[in-house]
């Protein structure tokens, strides 16, 4: 490989770090700023990464990713994602304040030209819990944006204001062997003055080139764009549109069983199969089931024939652990969460056609059948498995059952199959110091004949598949990747049996003691609880022509939905319908931290009704906070701030006045209405966001769409501000005509508005439609083709009673639900406990002859749940407290994580009955 870079070149200081901390070797030549390394290029360009085979790349970062990569260090999605942000956000922003200090003098002006980038790298490294940016250790996007930063942030005389985070992970960046040197060489030791003669033969950045900084980390939501410029054609055809008023088309009704149709569009939509023995979290539901009902909410007002069905996954060690804990049989464990799933998600208004699960017989029989077909057809291998094995709990540890460190990227936290930082690939034996999460204990590998499915023998028709159904539906670019990056890193055959009890059983004779791995078996039961629904279920499983199949689901399960369980359908050979439409979130975090049960951090389920918020409010929060492109979080202070300003203020607002007014002015009939330009400007503008809310939810872009709702409401609540209806009223005739038009505009709108959040708040939709007594046929008007604005209520039309859709949440019920859910319900709990311990060590007591004779004492108020549950907590926090020393962290920051593992210890010490501290021997003072 061969390097060409030029001196005083900000974009070659990132490939020269790149290539010192990566360790590649490669051949270095300096150029000219205005040599042509790359003939066909218009302008010159460098850096040029020349390839052995002849490739030439020439963008910076897809080097510095390229050199990472070649080192054996893969870009995870959070690596990706700070690149794409660097490339779009921080580097518009630099050149122009490169541009303004070197060749304008200004180097006042840099700060105001780097705050918004600044802040948000600040902030997101403030909320971080690990030294560098994706991890524990340097990756290629620390790299890239050090490298990025170096002539500003290493010049002492320009000021950026106090970014301490920031500085902090700089100047610890500084630090790593190699890229100190990478910038004397391209700087020549002159910091930002080295790139002068550089930035005077590049053109001057334009002023708008970076979008207003502040809104550098904005949600798509957030931030009104300017007001388009509607032509008069534009004008006349929403009139024309307006006045055609309903068609005569009804809704049909939902008849079970749904069937696919002829000359219908036939979508099959599944959300990921929840674990039945846990109570989903707000990011559980998010990314799975609540943006699958939306979306097939939607598919239902476009008149599309859908299916939507989801299910408890019940088989596996989960389930045979939490019997253990609850003294229950497996299946008894699995009746009591089933039903708390579907009452969950009943609340929050999912609207499935079926719900069900995993342990039928259904399953069994289609299971088994896929089994013998990929046995049948030479895709199943038998080999010895080397397993972790817990003699401590006397049984085998199914993966997500053991935790260690990742062999890959040092990640701490990684579960037995797979690393949720670097999302690589792991067998359970291959993590450094494994722990068993049941009990903590180590575990010892021992060894055990398994079936494996032959994913490399599978691999050919998996690519030629995937490139068409890739290309052809609508993947999310993080489904893309992690696809990609398992068939760049070669499949390799996986397991699909486990030394299990609890399980759908293997039919061969030679494993009939063994159960499918979960991961097999689970997919399945997308089809068996089709066959539950319907017994005519092949109508959609093996009807791949007539069927499009949407999965929702979080990032992790991706390689399971994209790889393991095509493989299983492919190699079946028996015309299974594969997945068109794969749509996995980010995570979605709670406040700056995670959601953990244990610790009794974040809103889970079963929690959400008791706060007295209405569903709809949780989903439109949920929904609007979406983890799309990158990892969100939820705060209780943003949920405020949205229902306040956006529900209350703005769609609330908006339409309570508009039927107000009706009611109030008109006698509660819809006025006559003569447009003028303004009202069919109007027209138009609601038009369009309708147009772009279409095409935004058939791509499946749920957050971004939502945007288009709530810009419908302001130019409505902009429209009334400006026109007065309420003074025009008390005018003369044109005047009170004036207030009737805009009354009769506004009401109309409000009418879209409902049909338009039906995906996203039911409740409110439908209580909009009943205030405005709405002809049903509205909804399958408005959704037809690429988006039809007509007028619904024309003049005379009476509607009901009007009244508030939303109430303000207030700053003091907000913070008291914070603290409620913030991880202080463990601590108010163990100063209870506290209590009750002081009280009884004040009366006489016979404490028993071992605690006495051990000098500890012992209460009552013993709770071994909670024990175990904070036995793990504490075992996390320890972990995390030796990973910080050993990488020699602030002493600040160790002292606090040191203090919150000592308040977990106390915790865990009441828990077990025991005192916190030890109690003082008789005979000492």
């Amino acid at each position: 490989m061969k390097l060409y870079v030029s001196e005083g070149n900000p974009n070659c200081l990132k490939v020269l770090a790149a290539l010192e901390v990566s360790g590649v070797t490669c051949d270095v030549q300096y150029v000219n700023h205005d040599e042509r390394v790359v003939p066909f290029l218009s302008r010159p360009a460098v850096p040029v990464l020349l390839l052995p085979s002849g490739t030439q790349l020439f963008s910076s970062n897809a080097i510095c990713r390229y050199l990472f990569e070649v080192s054996g260090r893969d870009s995870s999605d959070l690596c990706n994602q700070w690149l794409e942000w660097e490339a779009t956000e921080l580097q518009p922003a630099l050149l122009q304040a490169f541009h303004t200090a070197l060749l304008q003098t200004k180097e006042a002006d840099v700060f105001t030209l780097l705050q918004g980038p600044l802040s948000y790298l600040d902030q997101s490294l403030r909320k971080g819990t690990t030294p560098y940016l994706t991890g524990e250790v340097v990756s290629v996007a620390d790299v890239v944006l050090w490298a990025a930063l170096y002539p500003i942030l290493s010049d002492s005389s320009l000021s950026v204001g106090e970014q301490k985070s920031v500085k902090t992970w700089f100047d610890r960046s500084t630090a790593v062997h190699g890229l100190e040197s990478a910038a004397q060489k391209v700087l020549q030791g002159k910091g930002l003055q080295g790139m002068k003669s550089y930035m005077q033969k590049q053109p001057a950045p334009q002023s708008n080139q970076c979008r207003d900084t502040q809104l550098c980390n904005s949600n798509p939501v957030e931030g009104e764009e300017g007001e388009r410029v509607v032509s008069e054609q534009e004008m006349e055809e929403a009139a024309l549109i307006w006045s055609k008023g309903l068609s005569v088309c009804t809704a049909p009704d939902r008849k079970h069983p749904i069937l696919p149709q002829e000359g219908k569009r036939n979508l099959l939509v599944t959300s990921a199969l929840p674990y039945v023995n846990n109570v989903p979290h707000l990011g559980n539901i998010i990314g799975c089931v609540l943006s699958a009902d939306v979306f097939s909410r939607y598919s239902r007002l476009r008149g599309w024939n859908i299916l939507y069905l989801c299910g408890t996954d019940e088989y596996g060690t989960a389930t045979e652990n939490k019997a253990r804990e609850e003294g229950l049989t497996p299946q008894q464990i699995c009746d009591k969460y089933h039903v708390i799933h579907a009452d969950i998600y009943k609340w929050f208004q999912i609207d499935f056609d079926y719900f069900g699960r995993t342990t039928t017989e259904k399953q069994t029989e289609i299971a088994q059948d896929i089994f013998w077909q990929l046995h049948k057809h030479g895709f199943l291998v038998e080999d010895t498995v080397e397993q972790l094995r817990c003699e401590n709990c006397q049984r085998f540890l199914a993966d997500r059952f053991v935790e260690g460190t990742c062999p890959h990227c040092s990640y701490l936290e990684a579960r037995g199959d797979q690393c949720d930082k670097c999302g690589r690939l792991i067998n359970a034996v291959e993590l450094r110091k494994p722990q068993c999460k049941v009990c903590t204990q180590t575990p010892v590998i021992r060894s055990s004949k398994h079936l494996f499915l032959d994913l490399p023998k599978l691999e050919a028709p998996l690519e030629q598949w995937l490139e068409k159904s890739t290309s052809t539906g609508d993947w999310t670019a993080n489904a893309k990747q992690i696809t990609r990056s398992w068939l760049r890193d070669g499949l390799k055959p996986r397991c699909i049996t486990r030394d299990l009890k609890w399980g759908t059983p293997v039919p061969h004779p030679d494993f009939k003691e063994k159960v499918f791995y979960v991961w097999f078996d689970a997919p399945i039961g997308y089809v068996s609880i089709t066959a539950n629904y319907t017994d005519k279920w092949e109508k959609w499983w093996k009807n791949p022509n007539q069927v499009e199949l949407y999965n929702f689901m979080a990032k992790d399960n991706v390689p399971f939905h994209s790889v393991v369980f095509p493989c299983s359908l492919l190699g079946a050979q028996d015309n299974y319908t594969l997945v068109s439409h794969l749509i996995a979130t980010e995570y979605l975090n709670y406040e700056d931290t995670k959601f953990s049960k244990s610790r009794g951090v974040g809103v889970f389920g079963d929690m959400a009704k008791d706060t007295g918020i209405p569903s709809d409010v949780w989903r439109f929060y949920l929904l609007y906070v979406r983890p799309e492109g990158q990892d969100s979080a939820f705060s209780w202070a943003d949920m405020a701030t949205k229902n306040n300003s956006e529900l209350l203020n703005n769609l609330g607002n908006f339409i309570n006045r508009a039927g107000m007014f009706v009611t109030k002015f008109f006698e509660g009939c819809v006025p006559a209405m003569e447009l003028q330009q303004e009202d069919k400007k109007l027209l138009a503008l609601v038009g369009w966001e309708l147009q772009q809310y279409i095409q935004l939810m058939d791509k499946v872009k749920i957050r971004d769409s939502l945007k288009h709702i709530l810009n419908i409401s302001r130019h409505g609540n902009q429209y009334i501000q400006v026109n007065e209806p309420w003074k025009k009223i008390k005018g003369g005739d044109a005047d009170r005509q004036r207030a009737g038009t805009v009354t009769g505009v506004s009401v109309n709108i409000a009418c879209l508005l409902s049909v338009m959040l039906f995906p996203y708040m039911p409740t409110v939709s439908q209580t909009i439609r009943d205030q405005l007594n709405t002809p049903q046929s509205c909804i399958n008007t408005m959704m037809q083709g690429t988006g039809t604005f007509v007028c619904v209520l024309s003049a005379g039309h009476r509607i009901g009673t009007v009244s508030p859709l939303f109430q303000k949440l207030e700053v003091d019920r907000i913070e008291a639900l914070k603290k409620r859910f913030g991880g202080q319900q463990l601590e108010d709990e163990t100063s209870k406990q506290k209590k009750a311990q002081n009280a009884a060590s004040s009366q006489p007591a016979a404490v028993p002859a071992a605690a006495a004779a051990a000098g500890v004492e012992t209460v009552d108020a013993v709770d071994p749940q909670k024990a175990k549950q904070l036995t793990q907590a504490v075992a996390e926090q320890g972990e995390k407290v030796r990973a910080l020393k050993a990488q020699k962290a602030d002493k600040a920051v160790i002292t606090a994580e040191v203090a919150k593992l000592l308040d977990l210890k106390k915790q865990l010490a009441a828990a077990e009955g025991k005192s916190p501290e030890p109690a003082p021997r008789k005979g000492n003072k």
